[in-house]
């Protein structure tokens, strides 16, 4: 006979790992399906808002959650989930390996890196084209290199590369980055990078590494900027394919739609993090709605 859990966590991040928290803390069998502890924010770059923690790093912050949440002896188990049905009551969650019974679930499965889809792209993957600066930044010493976006996390990467990289474009479709005050203030005044605004990269040329990208429109003369590397920032793709399937309502940006409460429309089904539509993408938000969707949770498996 299956263990039928309380609830059942989809996502090991900031969100996921919340939520466990929480839900242990009322009293709820836990378990959480994720296919790594820390999702996107498992990364050494700097973190400087999340409230209590100054200066530090994704990977701190997910260490120190993971250890708190370790405490309420949640069951963890690094697991891909592949299929969600629910039966009756209970909803049904298969991995590659094993299968699971939960009374609620909560879908923490952030999202995955958007992709330029240009030519060049994936044939450089690797070789030059990089969607992880603090991965491969270091590879880059005295280039040029390029990162494509204009959020946050574009403005974080170009900031990180500027310690390997000779020198770091920041390439734009819009008419300014639009990150937070504070960092645009930080890019603008660093010597090393050049933003061009109002452009798109329609192609990344390279025999066999990257050593130039085609704009769709001329730069100081050129429609060809000559690179090292190209780093894409661009926003990401929420993981919100299995939540679909169970009749989950999505926007249009394929977002599950949550109310202030991480509830969906769907009795026993909450969601919390990137695969919301929250609209401010930020791990401390991730976290306040990982603890609402525990709480509401709690509150639906306790009144059945």
């Amino acid at each position: 006979m299956k263990m039928e859990y309380d609830v059942i966590i989809i996502g090991g991040g900031v969100a996921g790992l919340s939520a466990a928290l929480q839900a242990k803390r009322f009293n709820l069998n836990t378990l959480v399906l994720t296919k790594e502890i820390g999702g996107l924010l498992n990364i050494p770059n700097p973190v400087e808002n999340y409230p209590g923690f100054g200066a530090t790093t994704g990977m701190e912050i997910i260490k120190k959650i993971k250890t708190h949440a370790e405490k309420f002896k949640p069951d963890i188990k690094e697991e891909t989930v592949i299929d969600c049905k629910k039966k009756g009551n209970i909803f049904v969650l298969k991995t590659e390996n094993s299968e699971y019974h939960g009374k609620s679930i909560v879908f923490a499965t952030g999202s995955d890196r958007r992709k330029l889809d240009v030519p060049g792209e994936k044939e450089h993957a690797g070789k030059g084209v990089s969607y992880c600066a603090s991965c491969d930044g270091a590879l880059f010493r005295n280039k040029t290199i390029a990162v494509v976006g204009g959020n946050d996390s574009a403005a974080k990467e170009a900031l990180l590369l500027t310690q390997y990289a000779k020198k770091v474009y920041i390439i734009y479709r819009g008419e300014k980055i639009r990150a937070e005050p504070m960092l645009v203030g930080q890019v603008e005044k660093n010597p090393k990078i050049e933003i061009i605004t109002n452009t798109n990269i329609k192609q990344i040329k390279g025999k066999i590494f990257v050593d130039s990208v085609v704009l769709d429109k001329e730069y100081k003369g050129s429609a060809e900027l000559k690179l090292d590397g190209l780093f894409v920032e661009i926003g990401h793709i929420p993981s919100s394919l299995l939540a679909a399937g169970l009749g989950v309502k999505l926007n249009e940006a394929k977002e599950i739609i949550v109310d202030r409460e991480s509830k969906t429309n769907v009795q026993g089904i909450f969601a919390a993090g990137d695969v919301t539509d929250n609209g401010w993408k930020q791990a401390i938000v991730a976290a306040s709605q990982g603890s609402f969707a525990a709480f509401s949770a709690y509150r639906f498996v306790k009144t059945k």
